[in-house]
């Protein structure tokens, strides 16, 4: 039995802890050689840890736990075969004419010439930014289609899901009594925040311009305007269209409405 150990890189110069942020893999699974098997956190990126070897996994570190620089959190177990693969069933042998035969070869060519994506353990899999994502919005990996390699679902796979828009249903419980949720903030989330803070105390704050495309906002306004007052008895202004803009954004990124405790983020949910 040939066992490696696994420990924590150093993510860099003054760094000698990181903290378990998600494990991607359970323990006892046989895990890939280069395989992300986890995502550690520290005071200035969020890393991905890959499996130096083949094997089944022994996990020796639970999520959210700070482990030092060089600290094991992890066996495999080198020596284990890998899982065996169900293949298909083989249908009967029929003798065929050659020239259906040849007629399959070429098929079979011009299929295989198509570029297709592998079907690996990265296949329907979420990468760390695009979990976190997922998680923090409950979206659910079944409504994402991953574009990523082999399939894997992306960050930019999620934004895209969530900007196409929500069930009504998420909003059935606004109007009433506010709910907050503790989450634990990552060692990097705590260290911005500190830095934010400090920054806003000890610097000069500035007002940042961002300037967009205002004229389908305004053909929309022309067209709608008169049927508007004419209806509402009130001139339609641009507070409505900010006002979806805004909840919209909120929707795709939740951590703009909270509020900061100590080591956890406090989102502001509204309770039925």
């Amino acid at each position: 039995m040939s066992v490696l150990e696994m420990k924590v890189p150093s993510p860099g110069e003054s760094i000698s802890e990181v903290e378990i942020a998600e494990w991607l893999v359970s323990d006892g699974d046989y895990v890939e050689k280069d395989q992300t098997i986890a995502e550690v956190d520290s005071d200035k990126a969020t890393l991905e840890l890959p499996a130096e070897a083949a094997g089944i996994i022994t996990l020796k570190a639970e999520e959210g736990e700070t482990v030092n620089v060089g600290q094991v959190i992890c066996l495999i177990d080198t020596s284990a075969a890998a899982p065996e693969k169900k293949d298909a069933p083989k249908a009967d042998k029929k003798e065929e004419p050659a020239k259906e035969i040849k007629e399959d070869k070429e098929e079979k060519k011009e299929e295989s010439s198509k570029t297709e994506s592998k079907e690996t353990y990265a296949t329907g899999t979420s990468s760390p930014a695009a979990s976190k994502i997922m998680k923090e919005n409950n979206v659910s990996s079944n409504k994402v289609s991953g574009t990523g390699k082999d399939g894997r679902i992306t960050k930019q796979d999620v934004v895209d899901v969530m900007a196409s828009g929500f069930d009504a249903e998420t909003t059935s419980g606004w109007g009433g009594t506010r709910n907050k949720i503790p989450k634990k903030m990552s060692m990097l989330r705590r260290k911005v925040a500190e830095r934010l803070v400090a920054v806003k105390s000890e610097t000069a704050m500035l007002t940042t311009f961002n300037e967009v495309d205002m004229k389908p906002i305004m053909d929309l306004r022309t067209q709608y305007k008169k049927m508007f007052a004419e209806h509402h008895e009130v001139n339609l202004g641009f507070m409505s269209f900010f006002t979806k803009a805004v909840t919209e954004a909120l929707n795709i990124f939740p951590s703009v409405n909270a509020q900061i405790d100590g080591k956890e983020l406090q989102f502001l949910l509204q309770k039925v």
